[in-house]
């Protein structure tokens, strides 16, 4: 899959001391590869388990064997080498992970442990007048050159990183923006970081360490590192990228001091998603991540070769060759050696054709045989995003009603139980399960309820007829006509009913960036007004739909509103009737029920169809939603479908737009050209950091834009931002993580953005690669992989 960036200028941050840009990780045929994961440790063993465990071969070093190559697909080759630059993808990640130090990496669980290999200890030491943490080198850890890593390499990326010398372009800085100084400790291996403010997630800084070749001056950490690195410091080292092959090459480290690689190298290979199949048929790759229907592939050739069935068997049983029933085999043969001459030459060129392809077929599920299939979950969800900035969805009521309107549960079902994975969707938009700030916030906003989803449309004032019916007092004529398709126009009113509802519009307009005396906050406002009651409904002669069944905009409606902050404020505090401790039952709380017409009204036998869809002021309410078309997409537009259906039943239409890949993030995610789109975040094992960039409440720019750093759904709130910078700011570990989960059930609140499921891995591997495969939520041990040692393998080198 091609990669795609976040677009340079448009998540524009407050400062260029706080600017993290994170990479998305989008369902389709352009997957942004999940970055390095590091952060806040803990010694905490107890809590959820992941929802899948690992697939990756676990094997003790001492029965893999020394020597081979492994070729691992990736996306594309890397742009840079420089992880902390705009351009930097997944493949930068890939090769940053072998060859440079990584001071913290990832369990099973998503929870970030010292590297022994580079730490002897890290800890803060003290925290009065100002936060300090000693690290304590090992050893032995030292640069490719010779060199000793130590205080100079700290010191050098906290300068290219702080922020303050703008010559240095950057894409994330934060963290580093709150170090005071780097000092060297009694020796040359103890370094002494002291932090201007406390700082939770200093344990994500320094991973991955660059040697101050490359960060000592803008001209190095610009370009130097683009094409090459000066010096490494893992257990593999760059041997060099060919461009034209579409290879980058990694050898052995001669003077890494861990545990002894068991590669000899290890190549990454270009090769994009949907060229895999093929190259893995071809036998040209070791390790790739594949789609579902390569999977299935590889399945079914592994079922052919269990049961005895050869390739030529199988493509005789369900390839090429499984049309060809001997009847036809016979005419084929007689017009082949028949006396039309012409006709027998077009079947012979025909009959050789489709022996080719029997040939290849049956090659193909012969090597494919050679693989196994590794699956997990990866460290990433999908989610639907609902842009609030403006339309529609600028009411948070139209938001929840979304939101109520989907099941998580059938849509998580339809894309991983299939694969055999576990498929509960997430109930945090900050971590997964297993992580230690995972908590299931989801009920902050509801599950899926098609009457609650109603009742919110209706309280907005979007009810069945209202796409044809005209404002109150609007006058009839071509005249009329006019004005009403003008985007600004005045409403003229006739009556004094319609002066006054004209009045309170004009009062509502005027009171945007207000708290809504509703109950109900806007983009950016959490400060819930005074609650009043809405005016019953008129059924009957004289009402709007004249004796239809109408949902009317009740009180419920915006009670339910009122209660969803109620929760998320009591999860903040830990009081009142949301709170979880205190009130436990309040967690299996839905909402509540909207109102609706008394049983018994009377509804017509029939209506047209314009009736029925929802509208409010002549105007229908539909949403553009927008979906990548390329290959390799087909899963996500299938979820796209599922969900297009689930808000038809409420009353919500949608205008499918199907987009390349490339535009699909850069040209409407990121520029807001959307109101509905699907696409992944990755996890992080430290979110008070990763993720307030993305939930952060968008500003205005000089120029009249909205400054949405990466959240683009544009919904965000102050107090959200509040607790995120609480949670960054505390060294308590269980309170930045009360903190995190306080966040969370604010953003369910606000229904920016839904969370639908965890992204499932597939990994094609030989049959023999051990201690590779789908990872999950840890990341891999380069030194570790290799091949497992047969009876003629052992004790000596394998050559590949």
């Amino acid at each position: 899959m091609s990669q795609i960036g976040a677009p340079r200028g448009r998540t524009c941050s407050r400062s260029p001391r706080s600017r993290t840009l994170r990479s998305v990780a989008t369902l389709t045929s352009a997957v942004l590869a999940v970055t390095v994961l590091a952060g806040c440790s803990s010694g905490d063993d107890a809590g959820e388990a992941p929802a899948a465990a690992a697939d990756n071969a676990p094997t003790a070093r001492d029965q893999v064997a020394d020597g081979g190559t492994v070729r691992w697909a990736v996306d594309a080759l890397p742009t840079t080498f420089n992880t902390f630059q705009a351009d930097a993808d997944g493949t930068t990640s890939r090769v940053a992970g072998a060859v440079l130090p990584s001071l913290y990496t990832l369990d099973e669980r998503g929870r970030p442990r010292m590297n022994p290999d580079y730490l002897e200890s890290a800890q803060v030491v003290e925290t009065e007048p100002k936060q300090v943490v000693l690290y304590k080198l090992h050893q032995q850890a030292v640069w490719s050159d010779g060199r000793e890593i130590g205080a100079p390499d700290f010191v050098a990326q906290w300068r290219a990183l702080s922020g303050r010398d703008t010559a240095y372009w950057t894409a994330r800085n934060s963290g580093y923006e709150r170090i005071e100084k780097i000092e060297r400790g009694k020796n040359d291996l103890e370094v002494r970081v002291t932090f201007s403010k406390p700082y939770a997630d200093w344990q994500s800084l320094f991973t991955p360490l660059y040697p101050k070749q490359v960060m000592g001056s803008p001209g190095s950490f610009n370009d130097g590192a683009r094409t090459t690195l000066k010096a490494t410091a893992g257990p593999f080292l760059l041997k060099g990228v060919d461009r034209k092959n579409g290879n980058v090459t990694l050898t052995r480290n001669p003077r890494w001091w861990g545990a002894p690689v068991k590669l000899d190298s290890l190549v990454l290979k270009a090769v994009p998603r949907a060229d895999r199949a093929d190259a893995l048929a071809a036998g040209t790759l070791d390790l790739a991540e594949i789609d579902r229907s390569t999977a299935e592939r590889i399945s079914l050739a592994l079922r052919d070769a269990r049961a005895g069935r050869g390739g030529a068997q199988a493509a005789l049983a369900h390839g090429p060759g499984s049309a060809i029933t001997p009847s036809k085999a016979l005419w084929s043969w007689a017009l082949a050696h028949g006396s039309d001459e012409e006709k027998a030459e077009e079947v012979q060129a025909a009959r050789k054709e489709n022996q080719q392809a029997i040939a290849a077929y049956a090659s193909a599920q012969d090597t494919l045989a050679t693989y196994v299939v590794r699956k997990s979950l990866e460290p990433a969800y999908t989610q639907l995003s609902l842009n609030g900035e403006s339309g529609p969805l600028a009411d948070e009521r139209v938001r929840r009603a979304v939101a109520r309107a989907i099941n998580r549960q059938e849509l998580a079902e339809s894309v991983l139980k299939p694969l055999g994975l576990p498929a509960s969707p997430p109930g945090s938009h900050l971590a997964l399960a297993g992580q230690a700030a995972y908590a299931d916030s989801s009920d902050a906003l509801g599950d899926q309820d098609t009457k609650e989803a109603r009742a919110l449309l209706a309280d907005a004032g979007w009810v069945p007829g209202g796409a044809v019916r005209k404002p109150a007092g609007t006058k009839a004529g071509s005249e009329a006509e006019k004005k009403a398709g003008e985007k600004d126009a005045k409403k003229e009113t006739g009556e004094k009913a319609g002066e006054k509802d004209a009045d309170k519009e004009d009062a509502k307009k005027k009171d945007a960036d207000a708290a809504s005396d509703e109950g109900l906050y806007i983009v950016g406002d959490d400060k819930p007004g005074e609650r009043r009651a809405a005016p019953a409904p008129v059924i009957g002669a004289g009402g709007p739909e004249s004796g239809t069944h109408v949902l009317a905009p009740a009180p419920a409606a915006a009670r339910q509103s009122a209660a969803l902050l109620a929760r998320a404020e009591a999860l903040d505090t830990g009081t009142g009737s949301g709170a979880r401790a205190a009130h436990p039952a309040a967690r299996t709380d839905k909402g509540v029920a909207g109102a609706y017409a008394p049983r018994g009204t009377a509804a017509p036998a029939t209506v047209p169809e314009a009736t029925k869809a929802l509208g409010k002021d002549g105007k229908p309410l539909s949403l553009r939603f927008v979906l990548p078309s390329g290959p390799g997409s087909e899963s996500l537009r299938a979820v796209g479908d599922r969900i297009v259906r689930m808000l038809d039943a409420v009353g919500i239409r949608t205008e499918v737009t199907k987009v390349s890949d490339d535009s699909f993030f850069k040209d409407h995610v990121a520029s807001g050209d959307y109101d509905l789109a699907l696409y992944s975040w990755p996890a992080s094992a430290f979110p008070a950091t990763d993720a307030r960039p993305i939930f952060a409440k968008p500003e205005p720019a000089s120029d009249g834009s909205l400054l949405v750093e990466q959240n683009y759904s544009r919904v965000g709130t102050d107090r959200i931002d509040q607790l995120f910078d609480q949670a960054a700011g505390t060294l308590d570990e269980e309170e930045a993580r009360e903190l995190v989960r306080q966040a969370d059930a604010r953003i369910w609140a606000a229904a920016g953005s839904i969370p639908l499921y965890q992204r499932p891995q597939l990994v094609a591997a030989k049959a023999d690669l051990v201690n590779a495969g789908a990872w999950g939520l840890a990341g891999p041990r380069y030194q570790d992989i290799g091949f497992k040692k047969t009876e003629t393998t052992k004790g000596t080198e394998r050559n590949r």
